[in-house]
């Protein structure tokens, strides 16, 4: 048993926390100075302290679904969010329940799926739903200038841009993918779209996120609607070799659990960079989880968490200083699971799921056909 599955089998649950009102945990992030950031479907975000999971006080003020939270890396008192109503805001976390303090937007038509900060915390994008049935665009804004709208990619997807997620190192590269089935990797020092294209990869079917992983963070994981794994190994995009390390059309039963059968659903991934492995968690509609590793040789159970969730899992991030995990669901749950995690009312809970928010739209499981593709050279 290697380092990192003796760290995934002491996992349980430490903590647990649930709004007072019924809804969806769509995303959440880490503030490693000490707060979690929760993007919910009532449009609100909740703000929880990480060791206790205590809600420390929530925003409003988006009138439309949530797409994405993410903190700032140099000035962690800050947080972004985006929303479906055509706004990014921000929000100054040592004042919960203030208004944003900044705003962001572009086309009144526009309408964000998707949202993620630069490395340097220079550069916002905001991805959008398709607009009159033609195209969707990759929208930039410098954070230091909120009122001024950076630029706009058009040209590069054809439908929803469901992800969009910067480099973790290098501030120019950025990857997207759509339910047009491609996922985009562009150098953002280029002058034009059609320049800072790299390259553009087919995972022929609905593209519903995407992950850097790799040593060096070369290679790219895409999870589809479908539940379809794509790993490519974009190191390999100045020579002849091919990108594709693995791919699959459908993971879910690619590793056998204790039951005979596979997870129901894929959450996504998270590169674990101290174990240097690519996480995978997957789910099954009960409200259990399975870790998985994902490489070139496809998927490995490395552990199963039970009595957690009631409900199917939306979202999760993998803490490495407290070698902790944090999950959110269907069932209203934050959950903290660490090394020898016992909560002090065992047992999960029943899901609080209100006759509402079974009949949320749930654009991480929307399912398109694609329109376009062209593989990677």
């Amino acid at each position: 048993m290697d380092g990192l599955e003796q760290k995934l089998r002491g996992l349980s649950v430490a903590q647990r926390s649930s709004p007072e009102e019924p809804t969806y945990l769509l995303d959440v992030a880490l503030q490693l100075t000490g707060l979690l950031a929760v993007s919910c479907s009532n449009f609100t975000v909740h703000l929880h302290n990480k060791d206790t999971l205590h809600l420390l006080g929530e925003y409003r003020g988006h009138g439309g679904p949530l797409c994405g939270v993410v903190f700032s890396h140099t000035s962690p008192d800050f947080l972004y969010s985006g929303s479906a109503d055509g706004t990014v805001r921000g929000w100054d976390v040592r004042r919960p329940g203030t208004e944003a303090a900044q705003m962001f937007k572009s086309d009144p038509a526009h309408s964000y799926c998707s949202l993620d900060l630069s490395c340097s915390d220079t550069l916002l994008c905001a991805g959008t739903e398709q607009v009159d049935n033609e195209d969707s665009f990759l929208v930039f804004w410098d954070v230091r200038k909120p009122g001024r709208l950076l630029g706009v990619y058009s040209e590069s997807h054809s439908d929803d841009i469901t992800q969009v997620r910067f480099h973790p190192r290098d501030k120019d590269r950025l990857a997207s993918s759509s339910t047009d089935g491609l996922v985009n990797v562009f150098d953002l020092s280029c002058g034009t779209e059609e320049e800072a294209l790299l390259a553009t990869c087919n995972s022929d079917s609905s593209a519903g996120s995407v992950c850097w992983s790799g040593a060096d963070y070369t290679h790219l994981l895409c999870l589809s609607h479908d539940e379809g794994l794509h790993l490519w190994d974009l190191g390999q995009l100045d020579t002849d070799k091919p990108l594709t390390l693995f791919s699959t059309s459908d993971a879910r039963s690619l590793t056998p659990l204790a039951d005979g059968g596979g997870v129901d659903y894929l959450v996504g991934g998270w590169w674990l960079e101290e174990a240097q492995k690519l996480l995978v968690v997957g789910g099954k509609n009960s409200g259990d989880l399975h870790l998985m590793e994902c490489n070139d040789g496809g998927l490995r159970l490395l552990r199963s968490l039970e009595g957690g969730h009631s409900s199917t899992v939306r979202c999760f991030l993998w803490d490495a200083a407290e070698e902790a995990l944090v999950t959110g669901g269907e069932d209203a749950q934050l959950l903290l699971w660490t090394p020898g995690g016992e909560e002090l009312a065992t047992g999960k809970r029943e899901s609080m799921k209100s006759e509402s928010a079974l009949r949320l739209k749930s654009r991480p499981h929307k399912k398109h056909g694609y329109q376009r593709g062209k593989k990677a050279e």
